[in-house]
């Protein structure tokens, strides 16, 4: 690999981490708002998109979403 190709390659895993950071922050924010949500106060589309979102969480490797809560500054729920 050539010095334009490592240069290359640096810029592009810099703009993937740059990305992974804002995702994690989106992911963080979702992660809270479900969280946080009373289900019985909310309209029944607003709840069946939050038991989507809340699924796609779960699926989420853990210390995945440990970084994306840490990322928002929110403490992971012990239960």
């Amino acid at each position: 690999m050539n010095k334009q190709e490592a240069q290359m390659l640096s810029e592009e895993i810099e703009m993937l981490m740059t990305e992974r950071a804002r995702l994690l922050k989106v992911v963080g924010a979702a992660a809270v708002l479900v969280a946080n949500a009373d289900a019985t106060k909310l309209q029944p589309n607003a709840v069946e998109a939050a038991e989507v979102l809340s699924e796609m969480l779960n699926e989420l490797p853990e210390e995945t979403l440990r970084d994306a809560l840490e990322s928002v500054h929110a403490e992971p729920d012990e239960a």
